[in-house]
């Protein structure tokens, strides 16, 4: 099983390019070593105060994915840096 789950985040206090690749990259590099995911920015890469990331997780079942998926959302989500603007998930 494939869970696919794209995260678009605002970053409001970022006013530059680098503040919020500081951010990002951070939080990029905590998910990837805390859970079992692969982790990156998709979209908005020029933008100063927004990102898109996609993560992605393979398991055998759809519940140990989504359990995994949800744990690094959940994470993510934990940034006061940042805020959740939307969640699209998908399965394959």
């Amino acid at each position: 099983m494939i869970v696919y789950v794209e995260v678009e985040f605002q970053i409001p206090d970022a006013h530059s390019l680098k503040e919020k690749r500081a951010v990002l990259q951070r939080m990029i590099t905590r998910t990837k070593q805390k859970f079992n995911v692969s982790v990156a920015e998709i979209d908005h890469q020029n933008v100063w105060q927004r990102t898109r990331i996609a993560l992605v997780c393979v398991s055998s079942s759809r519940a140990s994915a989504d359990r995994e998926i949800n744990n690094a959302l959940h994470f993510l989500q934990s940034n006061p840096a940042w805020e959740q603007l939307e969640v699209l998930r998908d399965y394959f």
